[in-house]
């Protein structure tokens, strides 16, 4: 059995119903987190819709209750139509602990092998000093990103990156996920990093995650 981290993005008018969907599948840990979307205004000229607040919304889920979590989001949120949100399955590799895995699991423990990781979509997220999400969004754009999520954060281990890898990192962050195709990740990357990276203003840096599954997501235009 695998544990995943399901993340949902949506309107923040939607934040209760997908609560909701968590509590009624038994989900101990849910997490919520305010931002706001950055698709490009062409893409909401296109489908006649307005930049809005969103709201992510984090579980851990086994496969079954993903599945079920997936299910419920299509038909509460009608997820899949364009607008109302995107969901993404990633697979937890490790765990902290044996408590750290009863917690987040309610005491239901899951075994087995790691899924295989030949994914066609990947996460990406990119932490930066507030205020520049513009800039590492432009970044991001110029190698294929069609648009990202902005989450509002507050950083920790300043002091540790300013001593041990000599760059100074701004306290207040901003957090930019971005759902990308596998093939274009890469890329999306390397232009984050070599026009926002952490030699500039911005401090960017970024990490991928595999995503298992994927809803909500518009096809490239």
């Amino acid at each position: 059995m695998v544990l995943n981290l399901v993340t949902v993005i949506t309107d923040r008018t939607n934040e209760d119903i997908m609560i909701g969907i968590c509590g009624e599948l038994g989900l101990s840990v849910t997490f919520t987190v305010l931002g706001h979307g950055m698709a490009k205004s062409e893409h909401l000229a296109l489908y006649g819709l307005e930049a809005t607040e969103k709201a992510a919304v984090l579980t851990f889920a086994d496969e079954d209750k993903t599945k079920e979590l997936i299910k419920s989001a299509r038909r509460k949120l009608s997820i899949d139509i364009p607008g109302n949100g995107i969901l993404v399955s990633v697979p937890v590799k490790s765990i902290g602990g044996g408590k750290t895995l009863a917690y987040l699991t309610n005491n239901t423990v899951p075994g087995g092998k790691s899924p295989e990781l030949n994914v066609s979509h990947e996460l990406i997220i990119c932490i930066l000093n507030q205020g520049y999400t513009d800039d590492v969004m432009a970044a991001a754009r110029s190698a294929g990103a069609s648009g990202g999520t902005v989450l509002h954060a507050k950083g920790t281990g300043a002091d540790f990156a300013r001593k041990f890898l000599g760059v100074s990192l701004a306290s207040e962050k901003e957090i930019l996920l971005i759902v990308a195709e596998a093939e274009d990740k890469s890329a999306i990357m390397k232009a984050i990093t070599e026009k926002t990276g952490p030699q500039t203003p911005a401090g960017a840096i970024s990490v991928s995650l595999p995503v298992t599954e994927v809803a909500g997501l518009r096809a490239k235009i």
